[in-house]
């Protein structure tokens, strides 16, 4: 079944060769995509080892079986250890499908976080803030950088919107599945009489475009400077730094003004912009083809409620996959493996299945 991967290793020879030129490190880029794809394959080629090795034992175990000549006790020892091997092949081999899986060529990127508050008045900004705490206490136990871009922050200590910039190793293969409607259900600290409220906020994880990846007519776009403002409209700098862009073509608007630098929130604004257009694209490409996109976690549908968290029962719900763990306070303090990994193997099993 996979004979194919017998050359593997000299494929690998050669971009160990190229690895050792030092002309590639003079191009930063393509030495880091051969870097990846050495990796890869050496990878793929450790799981192809072990796998024929394991076929090699099963052949010989089953060739003992039919020895009659051989020692009664080690063909009984032999049949004991096929039925092993047998789950070790099975194990290997779904794990090189796994593995030959077509990448998502934005996984190894970085993301932008973009959360909104959406129904639920202050409730929802509140929750806003708690949710950005939650995705910035999972990057910081992955060693991932957060960066605030432009945020619009309410003087009771959430946010209406905020968008940050996620770096770090993969970004966008863990928080991909992140997308969506979010809903909370707690007990404001407003409410008397103990009464619980639902509000709703929308979450977008945007990987990361270069400029060779979507080229922007810089005449399509108007800028604005204006000064940026704190909690409540309060003037937070005396120049006008605050940066507004907006592509015409699209309607696209984008501000940042987390930077004292104008020079900075135009460069930053325009990262912004680049994702979002390329967001934009592949949502009307994925509105084409609406049945795969059903069957896929990672769907990235704005207006699907994903996942809600319920604090009175310390529940969290994922709905895509009918999952409730009674962890919310775990989950909200940014241990998100626990939600993640499940959507990553639901995902996984679905593609496998319809490869």
């Amino acid at each position: 079944m996979f004979d194919k991967f017998d050359d593997i290793g000299e494929k690998i020879s050669d971009l160990e060769g190229r690895l050792s030129d030092p002309a590639l490190l003079n191009n930063q880029k393509e030495y880091q995509r051969v870097v990846r794809e050495h990796a890869h394959l050496s990878r793929l080629n450790s799981l192809y080892t072990k796998y024929k090795q394991v076929r090699k034992n099963i052949d010989e175990n089953r060739a003992m079986l039919h020895d009659e000549d051989e020692d009664p006790e080690l063909r009984e020892l032999a049949r004991a250890e096929i039925d092993d091997l047998v789950s070790q092949e099975a194990q290997l081999e779904n794990e090189i499908r796994l593995f030959l899986l077509p990448k998502d060529p934005n996984d190894e990127k970085n993301t932008f976080l973009e959360i909104r508050a959406g129904t639920g008045g202050d409730e929802a900004a509140l929750f806003v803030g708690d949710l950005f705490r939650m995705y910035c206490r999972y990057a910081e136990s992955l060693g991932w950088k957060v960066e605030v871009v432009d945020s619009s922050p309410l003087g009771i200590g959430g946010f209406k919107e905020i968008i940050a910039l996620i770096s770090g190793d993969s970004v966008y293969s863990r928080l991909k599945y992140e997308s969506g409607v979010h809903r909370v259900q707690r007990v404001p600290e407003t409410e008397a009489q103990g009464r619980v409220h639902t509000s709703a906020v929308t979450v977008a994880i945007l990987p990361e475009v270069d400029e060779v990846e979507l080229d922007i007519d810089m005449n399509e776009l108007k800028f604005d400077v204006y000064r940026s403002s704190g909690p409540g409209g309060q003037s937070v700098n005396t120049t006008d730094s605050a940066v507004r862009v907006t592509h015409l073509p699209t309607g696209l608007v984008v501000t940042c003004q987390d930077e004292k630098s104008q020079h900075k929130n135009k460069a930053k604004a325009l990262t912004v912009l680049r994702a979002r257009l390329l967001d934009k694209m592949q949502q009307e490409q994925h509105d084409k083809i609406s049945q795969d996109r059903k069957s896929q976690v990672g769907s990235g549908d704005r207006s699907e409620r994903i996942r809600t968290y319920n604090f009175p029962q310390s529940r969290i719900t994922d709905h895509r996959i009918n999952l409730t763990l009674y962890k919310l306070e775990t989950v909200i303090n940014g241990k998100l493996d626990e939600i993640l990994y499940p959507l990553i193997a639901h995902d996984q099993a679905e593609k496998l299945k319809n490869s």
